[in-house]
């Protein structure tokens, strides 16, 4: 009789975990697939950032192109006096051309978090050192509804040595489309600090994506950072030497 006891715990305890690894393979899967569906396999887009704080507003143009995840560029348009600073991304690296001054800066990991340009944005947000995919372990909460959609809620917890600064990200994926419609990043401490909400879906080269994101910084009241896409295409013929340090200078 005990042995049959320890027979069915034991199954029980297998059982359980084999459950849990069901569902940490599909919120990987549900989490690639949304972020595959965002950035394609490449991509060339026309951004407009629009950074708000309680007595000013101020907006910058901008251009991007990427492949993957290894390989991606920004070149700021407008306004003039920041118009040619450029962002580079190959594998590792991160590089930044400042035209005004005719340099160009190799970014150390500790600037990663740091603010884009002023921006609620961080210089990862935009040049993406960090994978949601690669360098978190993903487990499903449950369902949630987020403007009429009904979403997969999933936590996010970076792995050992990721490039990483948040303790948790909790993520809303919509089960349709595998748009993701909002992101709550949160601290060490366990405090929420930034809440990224995404919406006004279009389709851009016959693919449905979130045109519109905003950050929104919790304890910052008046402040957030909108960005817009004017134009995105997934169909393109970049190639890796695009993206050099060469050409991030004379990219308009």
């Amino acid at each position: 009789m005990k042995s049959l006891i320890r027979v069915t715990a034991i199954t029980a305890i297998l059982l359980a975990v084999s459950a849990q690894l069901i569902f940490a393979q599909s919120a990987l899967e549900i989490v690639r697939k949304a972020d595959l569906n965002m950035r394609g396999e490449s991509s060339e887009s026309e951004i407009v950032m629009t950074i708000v704080r309680p007595n000013w507003i101020r907006s910058i143009t901008m251009k991007g192109w990427s492949i993957g995840t290894h390989y991606s560029m920004v070149h700021i348009t407008a306004p003039a006096r920041d118009a040619g600073t450029s962002f580079l991304k190959r594998r590792n690296e991160i590089w930044n051309w400042v035209p005004n001054i005719g340099r160009t800066v190799k970014l150390p990991p500790s600037m990663m978090m740091q603010s884009w340009m002023g921006s609620d944005f961080t210089n990862d947000d935009l040049v993406r050192e960090s994978s949601i995919v690669e360098d978190y372990t993903h487990a499903l909460l449950g369902d949630a509804t987020i403007e009429g959609l009904i979403c997969h809620k999933i936590e996010m917890k970076p792995k050992p040595d990721a490039p990483v600064v948040w303790d948790r990200v909790v993520v809303w994926i919509s089960k349709d489309d595998y748009l993701q419609l909002r992101s709550e990043f949160y601290d060490e401490f366990g405090e929420l600090v930034n809440i990224m909400v995404a919406s006004d879906v279009k389709v851009f080269d016959g693919r449905k994506v979130p045109s519109r994101i905003e950050m929104i910084p919790v304890e910052k009241k008046g402040h957030k950072t909108v960005m817009e896409y004017k134009k995105l295409t997934f169909k393109t013929n970049l190639k890796e030497d695009f993206f050099s340090v060469a050409n991030m200078r004379r990219v308009n």
